[in-house]
């Protein structure tokens, strides 16, 4: 595993994350009531200081009461503002040694301010659920909340047994007491602190798929009055698995769930092990199946090879995207060269003032990143040739597995594996905000006979 993480604070979000220590295991323990949207946690963090000796340290969390904390066991100097808890240990640690930080906290969760509205914790009209990318998790427990910063995790949820807690990982043990569940759930893999998925709610479960031994177990939690609509709409779900396993390698965590919630959400959302479908992502005529591909790949790009800090986001993005072009070009739909057709066409008729490697944070979820990302790596794909392109992107998702990179880490990762310099390439698609022609396929594309019946949802 290669991780590159940013040495200082990220650029996008300065207030957020501590890159002079990083924490390896968060053990969180959090009871929930839905009616008065009360939350009540304690956090365990065992971290390693950096370089130097930590006389002081932040950790992000919202506005909460807090009710202790604790550094290696004593009480140190704390103070509370502005989402940042910072921390002064009772002696400095020293560099390179381990500690552990305990956090008591309470209070009314809700979304935290952001440019793209509120983020994180969300309370719904029966339920609650999370979607914090970019810097939402503080909305609901302390972290060190950069990207790179990732660990393992034990989540426990405590809840009115009416209700069902899903999060991103194995679910170790239920335990039922009075009016009450505790959920446990185990993510071993290394994790990062937006990409800590929960939702609590009425659900059904269901089993997607048989899967074959050695398979990836995957669920689907969702209101029971739309299991008809689901079966449909996700019933390729396991076959985007096959197929994204033989061309990114094998699916990076032990299990993948999907939770569709009563309400709408603008977009689907992502997380560890876990992605988040708005009732309005179901219509029972697969009209969001590209956004399910979509969902799934970031399992690969984005959650187990994470970004060092928020200017690479074209690298979750941009492959993301391209898997919804994949699975489109595999199961008889639009090949790859037309969807980046209509992707080229469309963003020709746009503002050209993009610039994909660091597109400012302004900028950073625009829909041109998306999709420009996707041409950077449909571009890629033609300089390469389909054996070198599929061997490049298979290599990436592996070496990187469970690591954070950076563009330039990307760039040279993929020279390797061509004829000659990319430099060209690169900085035209990454560096320049004007758009490059429409690139030309190289080698023999899509196989003869699609292994998966035609999609109907091939859009762009």
């Amino acid at each position: 595993m290669a991780v590159q993480q940013s040495v200082g604070p990220d650029p996008y979000f300065p207030a957020n994350g501590d890159s002079r220590y990083r924490v390896h295991r968060y053990e969180l323990a959090v009871d929930y009531r839905p009616g008065p949207n009360r939350l009540s946690g304690t956090a365990r963090l065992n971290a390693i200081a950096g370089r130097a000796a930590l006389a002081e340290f932040q950790l992000n969390l919202a506005d909460f009461k807090i009710g202790r904390v604790r550094v290696d066991g004593r009480a140190p100097h704390y103070s509370h503002r502005g989402g940042r808890l910072r921390i002064r240990p009772a002696k400095p640690i020293r560099p390179g040694a381990a500690f552990t930080v305990e956090v008591h906290w309470s209070g009314n969760p809700k979304p935290v301010n952001s440019p793209w509205g509120g983020l994180g914790w969300e309370e719904l009209t029966d339920g609650a659920l999370v979607a914090s990318q970019p810097v939402g998790a503080p909305s609901w427990y302390p972290c060190n909340d950069r990207p790179a910063d990732k660990a393992s995790y034990q989540i426990s949820v405590t809840t009115p047994s009416a209700y069902q807690v899903v999060a991103g990982g194995r679910l170790l043990t239920r335990t039922a007491k009075a009016s009450t569940t505790t959920w446990v759930y185990e993510q071993s893999a290394p994790t990062s602190s937006y990409l800590v998925g929960l939702s609590i709610g009425r659900y059904q479960t269901v089993l997607l798929g048989d899967p074959r031994p050695g398979g990836v177990p995957q669920h689907g939690h969702i209101p029971a009055h739309l299991l008809t609509e689901f079966s449909r709409d996700f019933a390729r779900q396991p076959a985007m698995m096959e197929l994204f396993e033989e061309l990114f390698g094998p699916y990076p965590f032990g299990e993948y769930a999907v939770v569709v919630t009563e309400e709408e959400l603008d977009v689907p959302v992502e997380s560890q092990g876990l992605s988040l479908f708005g009732a309005n992502h179901v219509d029972g005529a697969r009209g969001s199946e590209r956004l399910v591909a979509h969902e799934l790949a970031h399992q690969w790009f984005g959650n187990s090879v994470s970004i060092a800090d928020w200017r690479h986001i074209w690298l979750n993005e941009g492959f993301a995207k391209y898997a919804e072009w994949l699975w489109s070009e595999r199961s008889g739909g639009r090949s790859a060269q037309q969807l980046a057709s209509a992707a080229h066409q469309k963003l020709a008729a746009l503002p050209q003032d993009l610039r994909l490697a660091d597109p400012g944070r302004k900028l950073m979820f625009d829909d041109r990143l998306y999709e420009r990302g996707g041409l950077t790596v449909h571009a890629v794909r033609c300089a390469l040739g389909d054996e070198a392109f599929f061997r490049m992107l298979r290599g990436w998702a592996t070496v990187h597995r469970g690591g954070a990179v950076t563009t330039a880490g990307f760039t040279a990762h993929a020279g390797r594996y061509a004829d000659g310099p990319l430099d060209a390439l690169f900085r035209a698609w990454l560096q320049e905000p004007a758009l490059p022609p429409l690139p030309s396929p190289r080698g023999s594309g899509v196989p003869a006979r699609p292994p998966y019946p035609p999609t109907n949802a091939g859009s762009a």
